[in-house]
């Protein structure tokens, strides 16, 4: 799909953010268009059912089918296997990212933490369905370096039972950060603070 299209859509097929996580989904990717979502398996939902924006905020749903032989399954924990609740979070923070990135922010995404976090269930193998909603609070642009960053607030539901919640959930798009050279020592080869 053109940039154009993609900024304009509001909802996402598997087969179209499985492109995006290897940078396919756009065929004219403008200037630091750099962002990507994790690949299978760590790519924690199967499609995006709604995007939308209400000018600074916006709101997401999007969905993951619940597979019997899931990876975190044969390993979390063996005899009694619950899907990591921490995966259920970083399911928000891809989304936030991708949201950035649908509005135009350019660079790379990165998680920069949530205020709150609050687990009431489990998800277990034979599971159905998980359901993210996200109430975007506001995308800021800061003007000085280009990056933005995002603020939601998310929902985990599983086969329509809220069992976790995820509050001031953030995420930021940095331009020149990718590190595209792997497994090379490079520029951005070695982590720790981002700079301005």
């Amino acid at each position: 799909m053109t940039y154009k299209e993609f900024i304009g859509r509001s909802s996402f097929c598997f087969e179209e953010i499985l492109a995006f996580s290897y940078g396919t989904a756009v065929t004219d990717p403008p200037p630091f268009f750099d962002a990507r979502l994790p690949a299978p398996p760590f790519l924690m939902f199967d499609r995006i059912t709604l995007i939308e924006t209400d000018g600074k905020g916006g709101k997401m749903v999007a969905e993951l089918d619940i597979r019997l032989d899931a990876w975190y399954f044969q390993c979390h924990m063996p005899g009694d296997p619950v899907q990591p609740g921490c995966l259920g979070v970083d399911a928000i923070w891809q989304l936030l990212g991708f949201y950035c990135v649908w509005r135009e922010s350019q660079g790379a995404g990165r998680a920069l933490g949530c205020a709150g976090i609050s687990f009431r269930g489990q998800i277990r193998p034979y599971n159905k369905m998980v359901r993210y909603e996200i109430d975007v609070r506001r995308l800021l642009r800061l003007k000085e370096s280009g990056s933005s960053v995002v603020v939601g607030d998310g929902r985990i539901y599983v086969d329509n039972e809220l069992i976790a919640t995820v509050e001031q959930a953030r995420v930021g798009v940095f331009k020149d950060i990718i590190y595209r050279d792997y497994p090379r020592k490079s520029k951005n080869s070695i982590g720790g603070i981002l700079q301005r």
